[in-house]
This record gives structure tokens, sequence and C-alpha cells, in this order.
């Protein structure tokens, strides 16, 4: 799935995160920055903080944006599926609320089970619980779930998840329930059955129904691109108001029912997203953990420049989450148009990039990893390989020469588009590209528009930094979502964003898919990692970890690893309800 875009980053030295490190016991620094013991920034890694929350009181979500989408037909960006599935909208299938690699289990949501198969994998039939009901005690039937896969291939509702278009027999061409067509390969023989045929056999077909793709949706409540300001909640929580860019806030659906839900525990009372917030402020605002921002979480990261703040007040040290996001952030080439269609040009690029400044730009080695491969080190059992084996700082030469070979010795202008949050490592690439004589402009787009304008394709930049973090734990899962040519879209383009068609590297993922051993298929997505970066469609930047500073008075909070080390919104709650909680 897409990465997150709000993480409000700008530029910071290496030297602020020593800083950091020396109130920490145990941990020193070398001079470059790098962590010679244990990175204090870690220490809540796997954690769950504040114990167990107590029902009621309104939780606050301090926000630098808006969402992306909310309507389950369009949400695909890390942070709005966290929100909108735990709280908003239940699956057919959903991950369970524990920290670690816990987290990627899975657990019956709407489903009574994980899905039974047939046909050799190529249907999939799942029971729906008896009683499920919508905020206004409506039914919730196996009819809406199919109605919101149809409607997530409306040509008006781009951007969302795209499993449906990929697996689904007969799904080539459809356009969405609008004029009245329907999937015959989404099958509801009553009101609580639903049967998936697909074109292919996919034994991970359950993990895929976590995405918001395969919540309910009743067809009397959609109104097309509005349905994105007030999705009809099928979960814990309902919209009370939203006002885009300022305020949303959720108060409880009566007619959910926690005996038919064993992942959300619904804790807060009322919980109120602030948005349009300076990433200083809300940094600043947890720090101090006064009034009301004592029961508040982020929706963003904390700030390079907070870093060494939190890291040398031991008792706010205590409340700083920092997992794993499980994405590679890459700068993203557009091999569609000159002079990106020449692989020596995108070789000169990946040579030139300087890992380590964008790192820096991006926090520094106490919150992220420079990246060696495209995949993150979770899909080759652990850490990344060192595929290009190019010097973190880059290989200045090497890239000239490239250039030089590709007609380009005088090298050539270009643009780069980044999230507003992300400004500093567009600098950072600016000024390593700039080395090898590329000259970069640099242009930044509101993180909750992000998506939409590089989705794009015809109007975009020919450099977009972005990323990718498997939506569960297989290499099918990213490698063809951000390099299969067959899916790319004119709008609402998601995961491809370097437009990259490669008629082997398309026949190699086929040839995987079709593999019935696991482990087999595990080792062929990592050997055909290192052939695509080879072709060299993307230049990959950073792993990076999510931290998370909280409220004293929150209780319950861990960063969920396959919700790129979000909060679970599943099981965060407050201390005491009408406190400060410390």
């Amino acid at each position: 799935m897409n990465k997150r875009t709000c993480t409000a980053l700008a530029s910071s030295l290496v030297a602020t995160l020593a800083l950091g490190a020396a109130g920490c016991s145990g941990d020193t620094y070398s001079t470059d920055g790098r962590s010679r013991g244990k990175n204090p920034v870690l220490a809540n890694q796997g954690a769950v903080i504040g114990g167990t929350p107590v029902k009621g009181g309104t939780l606050t979500v301090l926000s630098n944006q808006d969402f992306t989408h909310l309507d389950p037909a369009r949400n695909w960006v890390m942070g709005d599926m966290d929100f909108g599935t735990r709280l908003l909208y239940r699956t057919l299938v959903t991950y369970r609320a524990e920290p670690g690699a816990a987290g990627g289990r899975l657990a019956p949501d709407l489903a009574e089970d994980l899905g039974i198969s047939s046909n050799g994998a190529r249907t999939w039939t799942f029971r729906l619980k008896k009683g499920l009901k919508y905020e206004d005690g409506s039914p919730i039937t196996a009819h809406d779930i199919k109605y919101n896969v149809e409607r997530s291939f409306s040509p008006d509702l781009p951007g969302g998840p795209d499993y449906a278009a990929r697996y689904l027999a007969g799904a080539e061409g459809y356009q969405g329930p609008a004029q009245g067509k329907h999937l015959d390969s989404v099958k509801v023989p009553d009101d609580h059955t639903i049967t998936f045929e697909l074109r292919k056999p996919f034994a991970e077909f359950p993990s895929a129904t976590v995405l918001p793709t395969f919540a309910p949706v009743p067809k009397a409540r959609d109104n097309g691109p509005r349905y994105d300001n007030r999705p009809f909640s099928s979960g814990p929580y309902r919209i009370e108001t939203y006002a885009r860019d300022k305020q949303l806030v959720l108060v409880r659906n009566p007619h959910w029912d926690p005996e038919s839900d064993t992942v959300r525990k619904a804790y807060p009372d009322r919980i109120v997203v602030t948005m349009g917030l300076k990433g200083n402020q809300i940094d600043d605002r947890l720090i101090a953990s006064s009034g009301a921002d004592a029961s508040a979480v982020p929706w963003g990261k904390l700030r390079p420049e907070s870093i060494a703040k939190v890291l040398t007040e031991t008792d706010v040290r205590k409340r700083l989450l920092a997992e794993s996001t499980n994405c590679t952030e890459m700068l993203q080439m557009h091999t569609g148009r000159a002079p990106f269609d020449q692989v020596k040009v995108r070789q000169a690029v990946q040579f030139a990039l300087d890992r380590e400044a964008v790192l820096t730009a991006s926090g520094g080695p106490a919150v992220g990893d420079p990246a060696t491969a495209l995949m993150p080190g979770s899909l080759f059992g652990g850490k990344q390989p060192d595929t290009l084996k190019i010097p973190l700082t880059g290989d200045v030469a090497r890239a000239k020469q490239r250039l030089k070979e590709a007609g380009h010795p005088d090298g050539f202008t270009t643009a780069i588009t980044v999230s507003a949050g992300d400004k500093g490592v567009g600098e950072a690439i600016q000024q390593s590209l700039g080395r090898a004589g590329i000259k970069v402009t640099i242009e930044t787009v509101d993180p909750s528009a992000f998506y939409d304008s590089i989705g794009d394709t015809g109007n975009r930049t020919d450099l977009v930094y972005t990323g990718w973090c498997p939506d569960y734990p297989s290499g099918s899962t990213f490698l063809p979502f951000v390099f299969d040519g067959r899916y790319i879209k004119e709008k609402g383009n998601s995961g491809n964003h370097s437009l990259f068609r490669d008629r082997a590297t398309m026949n190699r993922m086929d040839e995987i898919a079709a593999m019935t051993d696991a482990r087999q298929a595990a080792k062929a997505w990592q050997d055909l990692d290192g052939r695509i970066l080879a072709k060299a469609p993307t230049a990959p930047a950073v792993i990076e970890r999510m931290p998370l500073l909280l409220g004293t008075n929150i209780a319950g909070a861990f960063g969920h690893t396959s919700f790129g080390g979000q909060i679970d919104y599943a099981t965060v709650g407050l201390k005491d309800p009408s406190g400060s909680g410390r």
C-alpha cells in the first residue's frame, strides 16, 4: 500500500541526533551519527505504552493534514487505512490488534472465519456473522460488500486498492455498478454468503480482504465522490461532524456489537481529529502534555528537530513509540518520458543519489536506515541485501559516466514532486543529483492531495518521492503493485509511479504468482527484486521508522507493523477519562 504522506519532516543535522543520544545511558554515536550501541529511539519498539485503557473520555488526534480518502473504495494510504478500518468500517477479515509480528496475523471480522477455498484456490467463500448492523440499526448484508467491491472499479472513485481488478474473473474493462452492471464473479446467494471467483489461484486472498475494498457500503447511501465526506459506519464509531482540513469528530456507533468483534476495543467515547496544525506545534504540545493534550496522540511522526528534546528527557522518552514502517521510500522516475526512458540515465540517478543525505533529511540514523533493495527487509528474512553495492553517499563519477554514455554529458533539467512535509528530502535529492549535472526543481504538494497529484500520469513531474509498504508479508503485495505496467491508470494511478512497463518483468511476475510452494515463491520475489533494480525504474532511498510521541494520559498504544508503525486505533484509549493520567 502507499506510504503515509503525513511525515511533516524537514532537514536535520546528524549532530542534532547525536545530541539527543548524549543523555541516554548506554547509547553512543560515532562522529558520522551512526549508532554504535542500542538505538535510543527503539526503546519502546514492540511495546504497549500506558497499560490497559479505561473506557470513556475523549481521545484527541493532532494532525498537520486532512485525510487523503475515507471512502473505503478509495482508501489505500497507510494512516487512513488504519483509521478507517479500525474505527469507521469493518472488513471481511482484519489484522489482530497486537504489537510486533503477531499484528500481521489475521482474524475474522465481518466473516465467521478466514474464508473457505475451492477450485484450487480460485474460489473463495465467506459467511457473515449474524446480527451485524450499521449505525442506523439496519442490517449489514453480503450484498453491501459486493456493492463496494464493484464501486471500487468506478472511474470517478480512483486511488483505492486494486486487488479486485487484478484477481476477479471477468473484471477486465468493468467500470462499476453505476449503469446497473454487476460482476458475475462476485456471487451473493443469500444475505450472509459471498463468493469470489478468481481468474487465477490466489492462496493469499483472505489477506487481501483486510483492505477497505472489502468493507460494506449500502447502495442507498452511496453518493459517489461525496461519500468520502461521510462513510456510513459499520464499525464502533460514526462521524458526528467533518469539516475538511479543520476537524473530524467521531462518536460511538450505538449499533456496533462488541460481542461480534474480537479486535476493536473502542475505549474512548469520542475521538476528535484536529487538523491544520504545524508539525512543531504538535511536537511541543505533546512534549508539554498539558490539559487536553495529555489525552492526545499525533497523526504524523516526530519532527527531526524535536528528537533531541525527547531523548534527553527520561519522562518524555518513555512516551515515545518507534516501530518500523516496513516501507521503502524511493525516488521514482517516469520511465515513459525522455530522458528517463533510457536505462543509463536512470542508473545515473541511482549512482548520484546520496542516501545518507536523504536519511539525514528524513530524521537521521536514529529513525531510519538507508535502503539497499526495493522490498523491505521483512521480505528478505530480516535484512535487505545490498544489491547494487553503491556507496551510501553515491558515486558521482560513475553517474557522470552513465550520463555521458546516454548522450547527456552536460546533464539536463528536470523536476520532482514531494509531499510538503518532505521538502527537506527534496532538497537533499536536488543537491545529490546536482553533483552529476542533473538540475532539479522542487514542487511541493499538500500531504492530503499528494497521491491524487502524482497519480495524474499525464501532468506529473518526471520524478516523485514516495514509497510502498507490503499489505501483508508477501512479495506479491510489493513488486507487482509497484512495477506491473498492466495496471497503470491515467488518473488515480497508485504504486507504479515509475510507469514501468517491462514485458520480461511482468511475465516473471505471472510465473511467480502461479507457484504453489510459498518458499519457492518468496525466493523468486527476492530474485526479481534485484532484476528490477538493475533496470533502474527507481532509486531506493530510506527505510524509516515511525517515531510517535504520546500524551501522558494515553494507554494501550503501540505501533502496528501492518499499518506502517502507526498507532493501532483498535486498542488505544485513556488511563483516566477525566484527568491527565500522569
